[in-house]
Order: C-alpha cells, then sequence, then structure tokens
C-alpha cells in the first residue's frame, strides 16, 4: 500500500500541481521560490489540522476573494490536496477498507481530498452592511476566522464540482491518522554552538532524553530516593544508553568519523527527570559538552537523532502507511556530510515498513549522490499569461524517453553526478568550450557589469544573477534536453572551427578528401558538433544546402529554434572573424599585446608579433599553449591598472542577452 500521487491546488504557488510519488523516496528539487517548502506545509497543515489565512491562496484567487458575493462560486476559490493511494491484495485493508467506495476488484485505487474551503453563508452575512473598500479589508484580515476544513473520499474527480458535491464521503481526521502516520523534520533545528543561548546549545542531549523517556513511559514514577541512588542510576541508565542510541552512534560515526561520541546519563534529582541525559564528546571521564563541537557537526547529529525519533514513532504506531518529510537536510552542514547523507539515507529508513520518504533539498551536493530516478524537478511556469504555477517534472522517465542516443543520457547522468548538479538549482546557465575561456570568462563578466552599471543604475550584475558557469568542451549538445527540461535560459559559447576540403594520398596511395582546420573566410566546414546540432545542419557536406548552410553560418544568419538557447560564436571584428577565442581575443587587443608581450606566457616566437599582418597566421605562428598565455592575461589584468582587454564581440552580445531578463 501506497500514496502514488499528491495532487495540490490552490496553495500558495501550487495552483494546480501533482507530484509522482516513489514508493520508497522522492526527492524535490528546484530553483529558489519553486514551491518545495510549500509543497511540505501544506500536507502538514492538513494534516494537523493548522489554521489556514488569506495569504495561503494562490495570487490568482486572492483577488477573487476580494470581490466575493452572493454569485461566487466558491467550490473554486478551495485550497485543495487530493492523494491516491493505490493498494493489493496482499495488504491488510482494516483502516483503508472505509475509504473504498469501489468493490469491483480491478479498482485498486483510493482517493481522498482534504479541502480547505470559505464558509459563504457565514462570511456573506457579516459582509452585508460593509462598503467595498471595508470589504475588501474586512475579508484580508479575517478571511481565517471563515475557513473550514473538510476530509472527503470520492471516485471521479467530476465529483469534485460544486453541483457534484452529494456524491462526496466525508471522513474525520482519525480515521486518516489510523491510514496513515505523518512525520516532518524542519529544516530550522534550533541547535546553537553560542554561549548565549542555553536551551538550544543543548538542544541534542533534550532530544536524547526525550528519544529514552518515549522509549520507557512505563518506568516507575517513584523516585523519592532518587538523590541516594543517583550513583547507581547513572551506571544503570549508561548501560541502556549504550542500547538504545546504539542506531544512532553508529550513523553518527559513519557521518563524521567521531569516534568518541557518546550519550551519558545526567540524572541530578527528581525535577530534572527530563534533562537525564547529555551528548558529549571524549573519553572515559574526559568529556566535553555538545556546544563545543562545530555548528556543522551538531546540525548533522540534531537530524540523525530526529531521524531515530520518527523512526520510532513509526515501528510504535504500525500504521498501513508512513509518511516521512524532511525539508532541507543540508542546513548548516558541510557538504562531505551532505555527500554522505545523502548515500547513506536510504540504508537508515530501511527498516521501517511501507515508509515513503519525501526530502525538498537545494543542495547540489545531495542531488549529485542521489538516485536520479528519485529526483522530481519543481518549475515555476507562467499560465497563458494569467498566473503562476508550479510543475513538478520527472526528471529520468521525461529525459531517458526523450534521449534516443542513450550514450548521451549516460554521459548526462555521469557529468551531473561528477561535475555540477548545481544546474538543477541555476537560473540561468552558460555553457563555455574551453579551458582559456573557463579562466578570462570571470573577468569579462566583471568587466561586461562595471560598463553595464556605469550606464544603468538599476542594472542587476550578473554575479548577483544565480548563473551556473560550465566548461563542456564539444559536448553541449548532449544537453540539449536537459536544458529544454529545466525550461531555462543558457548561453552557449563556442568556436566556429571552420574547415577546407583536403586532398590527400591515404596510405594505401589512394586519394582521400579530409577536412582541415583553416581561416573563417575559406571555410568550407565546420568541425564543431554543437553548432551543427543546434542549426540542425545538413547531413550531407557535398550539398548544396549544406554550402548554403555553412554560408548563413558565417554570416551569422542561424537561429535554433529554443528561444531559451543562445549559441554565440565569432564574429567579424574590426575587419576579421575570428575562428577560435584565441585568434578573436588577439585580433582585438593586438596593441595591449604588443606592448606587454614580454610579460606574456605561453607564446613563442614573439618577435613575429609585430611582423605578421594575417591575425589567422600570427594566432597559428605564436601560440604554443593555451592554457598558459590564458592565466598570464588574466594575471596581467589583475595586477597592472593600465591593462585592460577588450571582450571579444560575440562574447560581449552573449552577456548582454544572459543578463538581460
Amino acid at each position: 500500500m501506497n500514496i502514488s500521487k499528491i495532487h495540490i491546488k490552490n496553495f500558495r504557488l501550487l495552483k494546480d500541481t501533482t507530484l509522482d510519488m516513489n514508493r520508497d523516496m522522492s526527492i524535490l528539487i528546484g530553483r529558489n521560490n519553486s514551491g518545495k517548502t510549500s509543497f511540505l506545509c501544506l500536507f502538514e497543515k492538513f494534516y494537523s489540522q493548522i489554521h489556514f489565512n488569506y495569504n495561503d491562496f494562490s495570487l490568482s484567487l486572492r483577488d477573487e476573494i476580494k470581490e466575493i458575493d452572493s454569485s461566487t462560486d466558491f467550490s473554486e476559490l478551495s485550497i485543495q490536496m487530493i492523494l491516491e493511494i493505490e493498494y493489493n491484495e496482499e495488504d491488510d485493508l482494516e483502516y483503508i477498507s472505509e475509504f473504498i467506495l469501489d468493490l469491483e476488484p480491478d479498482i485498486n485505487t483510493v482517493k481522498i481530498v482534504f479541502e480547505c474551503s470559505i464558509n459563504s453563508t457565514k462570511l456573506l452575512r457579516d459582509l452585508t452592511n460593509l462598503s467595498d473598500n471595508d470589504r475588501e479589508k474586512f475579508i484580508i484580515k479575517n478571511i481565517d476566522n471563515y475557513l473550514d476544513q473538510n476530509i472527503y473520499v470520492f471516485e471521479d474527480t467530476d465529483d469534485l464540482r460544486s453541483v457534484n458535491k452529494h456524491r462526496l464521503v466525508k471522513k474525520e481526521i482519525r480515521s486518516i491518522k489510523n491510514l496513515i502516520n505523518f512525520q516532518i523534520i524542519h529544516a530550522k533545528r534550533d541547535v546553537s554552538s553560542s554561549e548565549e543561548n542555553r536551551q538550544s546549545k543543548k538542544a541534542l542531549s533534550m532530544l536524547t532524553t526525550k528519544f529514552f523517556n518515549n522509549r520507557n513511559k512505563n518506568l516507575t514514577d517513584d523516585f523519592t530516593k532518587i538523590n541516594e541512588l543517583m550513583i547507581e542510576m547513572d551506571g544503570k541508565l549508561n548501560l541502556n544508553y549504550d542500547t538504545f542510541f546504539k542506531s544512532f552512534l553508529e550513523n553518527s560515526k559513519e557521518f563524521l568519523n567521531i569516534q568518541n561520541l557518546q550519550v551519558v546519563s545526567n540524572v541530578q534529582s527528581k525535577e530534572l527527570l527530563e534533562n537525564s541525559s547529555q551528548v558529549v564528546y571524549g573519553i572515559d571521564n574526559n568529556y566535553l559538552p555538545e556546544h563545543l563541537n562545530g555548528l556543522g557537526y551538531m546540525n548533522i547529529l540534531y537530524l540523525l537523532l530526529t531521524i531515530e525519533i520518527k523512526k520510532d514513532n513509526f515501528i510504535t504506531d504500525q500504521c498501513d502507511i508512513n509518511l516521512l518529510f524532511i525539508e532541507e537536510p543540508e542546513a548548516h552542514t558541510h557538504p562531505q556530510m551532505q555527500y554522505i547523507f545523502a548515500k547513506k539515507i536510504k540504508d537508515i529508513l530501511s527498516d521501517i515498513k511501507n515508509l515513503q520518504t519525501v526530502i525538498s533539498t537545494h543542495s547540489a551536493h545531495i542531488v549529485s549522490q542521489c538516485d536520479f530516478k528519485d529526483i522530481r524537478y519543481m518549475l515555476r511556469k507562467e499560465h497563458f499569461n494569467k498566473y503562476e504555477n508550479i510543475i513538478i517534472k520527472n526528471f529520468y522517465n521525461e529525459l531517458s524517453e526523450k534521449y534516443e542516443d542513450k550514450q548521451d543520457f549516460r554521459f548526462l547522468e555521469q557529468y551531473l553526478t561528477l561535475q555540477s548538479a548545481e544546474l538543477f538549482f541555476a537560473n540561468k546557465i552558460i555553457f563555455i568550450e574551453g579551458t582559456s575561456e573557463k579562466m578570462l570568462f570571470p573577468y569579462f563578466m566583471n568587466q561586461f557589469d562595471k560598463g553595464q552599471i556605469s550606464e544603468d543604475e538599476s542594472y542587476v550584475p550578473l554575479n548577483s544573477q544565480n548563473i551556473s558557469i560550465l566548461e563542456v568542451g564539444a559536448n553541449a549538445k548532449s544537453f540539449h534536453h536537459f536544458l529544454d527540461f529545466l525550461d531555462i535560459k543558457t548561453l552557449i559559447v563556442t568556436d566556429i572551427d571552420t574547415t577546407e576540403k583536403n586532398e590527400v594520398i591515404d596510405k594505401n596511395s589512394k586519394n582521400k578528401i579530409v577536412y582541415r582546420a583553416c581561416e573563417v573566410l575559406k571555410g568550407q566546414n565546420t568541425s564543431n558538433y554543437t553548432l551543427k546540432h543546434f542549426f540542425e545542419a545538413p547531413e550531407d557536406i557535398e550539398s548544396i544546402e549544406f554550402e548554403d548552410w555553412i554560408n548563413k553560418l558565417k554570416r551569422e544568419k542561424l537561429t535554433n529554434n529554443n528561444i531559451n538557447i543562445k549559441i554565440v560564436y565569432q564574429q567579424s571584428e574590426r575587419g576579421y572573424q575570428g575562428r577560435s577565442f584565441e585568434d578573436a581575443f588577439i585580433n582585438c587587443n593586438l596593441d595591449t599585446i604588443k606592448k606587454n608581450k614580454t610579460k606574456l606566457q605561453g607564446l613563442k616566437n614573439k618577435g613575429e608579433i609585430d611582423g605578421i599582418t594575417n591575425i589567422y597566421e600570427l594566432t597559428e605562428e605564436i601560440l604554443e599553449k593555451k592554457s598558459n598565455f590564458a592565466s598570464s592575461l588574466l594575471y596581467l589584468a589583475l595586477t597592472e591598472k593600465e591593462v585592460e582587454w577588450v571582450i571579444p564581440a560575440y562574447i560581449k552580445g552573449g552577456l548582454q542577452w544572459i543578463a538581460a531578463n
């Protein structure tokens, strides 16, 4: 038995949002303000019967709510959460049976709707004598007093329409809690290493006490002789603690490599029974209190211990469905701990029967180590210019279908695991091709920002726009479907890499056609598969269509079909069109290079710099090691005030495009 879908309507940004749940774990990821926290919050509100308020309604509904009158269709103004629960003949149906409406053997799904609706009769009565302006203020301030929460079972979505509401079967929250045990671990963990916050600096110790006491509710209350038996009690509790906290201590040692973490008894009197244990660091009697360790350690320990408490609750209650939400486990923890958490969390939870876990995260470290089949990507979308909504996409299923070339998909998975899962959380992306660009791109962005800020005070610097910059070599085409999936603005900076036809004699003394690098003016082809892919080059390079395509490429007359993706490459500048980044850079910075040639590295034949006038030939003649050349260019720019490199026009144009909203 498991929850297969959670469908949410009209809650904050979640206007009409569906999550397809995995049987064991679902990981919610997305950019900032993509609804991850709201998703967890709504389930908690309904399950724990927490009050809703005006700000919980979707923005698109608020104008309608402020204008409520007798003609309003109140059923369209409700916040809803629909659970679809699947079961089979092997399940114990004792608690789910009261939710089953259709007894047909081929029907194995139950649909439950949690609804927060406006009490129309009561609200309209109280609005009667108010002016329009006062009505709006009254509604905003007091709507929470007119909200009712109800739970229904239904068979078909059509039953939720106002005209069909009589078909709904009402249920009580206690019936839900008999069926589903819901637990949540919030991002705020109340730990502190500060001397000033007395409660927070003992948070772990208080939690261990709570854990122990929950497991020992039947301990005798007769502690009248506790002061006499204190030493004996400490010893006995320490023996018990070794057993009770075994799992927590083992996980902690594996996560943090702490060999001397202990939970020890701290019973001092009857009044202090509720503070009867403390977390310490050290061996024998040389203990240090918990708050003297780092905040990162304290947070992961608090998280692990809280998980143990939730597990204990699941085991005790033995519900048919166990649901655990963990909000941002990365909060205040170091990257290495996040890696370990992602690798170990399934093992830690594996002993809980019928457990479904939902983790929300903004950590690229966690995502890089998780099973990509668990990823659910939350994307903020505008709906016909009317309102915003969050859609939840299944990363693995949707993308694996798109990639006909499975090798490209495997490359993408490996790249995201080993290099940069941060792409999931970026607002914009820049792909660059080579090492030289990678070294100099931050400098170019900084120079571009300076120029824009001087012209426009409202300009938002590129460095403040959450842009991920990655070197992907010639593999940008492998990311095409992934970029479509993310629906994200992406700049691809690449080289035109023109080639010309040459006839050579092969080892068998036969004529053979090869294409070799040449300056753009002579170019008949390109060796750049990124350009061929995104600009859809004809396959037959001998055809008239391809000749027309390559000429348009050289004149920058080609466009790609995705308005979110822009590909830039060398363009004509100062009477010359470069083939690569290096000759385009040399072309627009030749005078400064001549003045500083003795200080630049990665060059050979420096005497030719003043003699050769053809930029393509000059680059071929003087460039020895690209990475050394790029690093010395950057060093000069950062150390000598008079050196300011000109950004090649194609890169500057790309930065203008990516900077715009």
